[in-house]
């Protein structure tokens, strides 16, 4: 089985919040004891964070489940629970998450150290000794800790290389990682020999160094899923300059023309903006090629040693000048802003939902079956312009809104 593993599910759960207390100070020789009901703690947030020292998402395919801790409940004497330690998920460079079905990305951790907030950790409870006032003498209600979100996402994993070699299966790109840098791939003289990616760092003298990220054999139609196809092409998506590799050997069912159209067409095919990287066309396996083999390019031998340091020094040059004109904050997806305002929906002929991420958090932490809560969450409703959004959407009397697990019957008079 692969120790590379670059697409994965992975389930986030975050941290409970711990819930608020009511409680009620009991004291000798001290009349009319108020309320001191303590807050519940936090529950753990669940980041996703890029780091270099991650190879792949191989930690996710057995095990794809990864919760926070939630925080301790309130207590007596404003005694407050303790807030649970965020939990940092730690995946490779390039790492692009999305939702579990579909293709919205929801961040794009390109470098070390990006993280985006994947699973918010509930929001303790607060205890009765908050809704003191000169309304609300003794307060007999406190808030529930809130549920912390739970969610399955996808991550795919593109790697981050400075040169990705393209080429068909067999033509040699292997061979010339293993010699121009420390990656020791498999190697042997058959199709699809390489069926994961392999990354190499390039150290020469007097060359900057680089990596090259050598992607498994292309065939015709992989930018349609053959050959697994798309799992290799997503890998070549990162790189700032693509080496194609012609196989000018006797054993080549293609001409280095047509395997160059067909390897640029499929490129096109799957992403059009690849072929506007810069690239190098190198003829590899030269020392089993024929005389008359129709090649007029810089050809290689991985195997001598042929014309390997020239083609270094070219994809130096290039490297340089890409990077050069690099922009120094590249623009990536981190996060995806939630809407703004009250939203009112309606769900069906006569029921609404209202869709808003604070309004949701107060309904849920309040204990609904208690009244004295209930009249607490009606003015406050009221007061953050729960009544003036349900007006505007036109709610009838007498049909149903939802809000979290609340869910009441309108009236235009209350």
């Amino acid at each position: 089985m692969s120790n590379f593993v670059d697409e994965c599910g992975v389930n986030v759960c975050a941290g409970d919040g711990g819930a608020g207390v009511v409680s009620f100070r009991r004291e000798a020789h001290v009349s009319r004891g108020g309320p001191d009901g303590g807050d519940g703690g936090d529950g753990g947030n669940i980041w996703i964070e890029a780091n270099h020292n991650v190879a792949s998402l191989l930690a996710f395919r057995d095990h794809p489940h990864r919760r926070a801790k939630s925080g301790t409940h309130g207590s007596g004497g404003k005694r407050h629970g303790k807030s649970a330690e965020e939990l940092i998920i730690r995946v490779p460079e390039g790492t692009t998450i999305y939702e579990l079905e579909g293709e919205q990305v929801l961040a794009d951790l390109a470098s070390h150290g990006d993280r985006w907030l994947a699973a918010r950790g509930g929001r303790g409870g607060r205890g009765n000794s908050r809704f003191l006032s000169n309304k609300r003498r003794a307060p007999t209600f406190a808030e529930q800790g809130e549920e912390g979100e739970e969610k399955w996402l996808r991550m795919e994993l593109r790697l981050l290389a400075d040169v990705a070699l393209v080429g068909f299966p067999n033509s040699g790109k292997s061979t010339f990682i293993s010699k121009i840098s420390a990656a020791k791939p498999r190697i042997a003289d058959y199709p699809f020999t390489t069926l994961e990616p392999n990354l190499g760092v390039v150290q020469t003298p007097d060359i900057p160094e680089f990596t090259v990220a050598d992607i498994p054999g292309l065939i015709e139609g992989a930018s349609e899923g053959r050959g697994l196809g798309h799992q290799f092409l997503r890998h070549i998506e990162r790189a700032s300059i693509l080496l194609i590799l012609l196989d000018l050997s006797q054993t080549s069912e293609l001409s280095p023309e047509r395997q160059r159209t067909v390897l640029e067409n499929e490129l096109n095919s799957y992403r059009p903006e690849l072929l506007s990287r810069p690239r190098i066309v190198v003829g590899s396996r030269s020392d089993m090629a024929i005389e008359s083999i129709d090649f007029e390019g810089q050809k290689i031998s991985s195997i001598s040693g042929d014309g390997v340091k020239e083609v270094l020094y070219q994809i130096a040059g290039l490297i340089e000048e890409v990077r050069s004109n690099r922009p120094v904050n590249p623009t990536r997806i981190l996060h995806q802003p939630e809407p703004e305002g009250i939203r009112v929906e309606k769900v069906s002929e006569t029921q609404w939902e209202i869709r808003d991420r604070e309004l949701i958090r107060i309904a849920n932490l309040n204990d609904l079956n208690n009244p004295d809560a209930l009249f607490y969450l009606q003015d406050r409703f009221k007061s953050m312009g729960v009544n003036r959004a349900l007006i505007r959407a036109r709610v009838k009397k007498g049909e149903i809104v939802k809000i979290g697990k609340l869910e009441f019957e309108y009236d235009e008079d209350e």
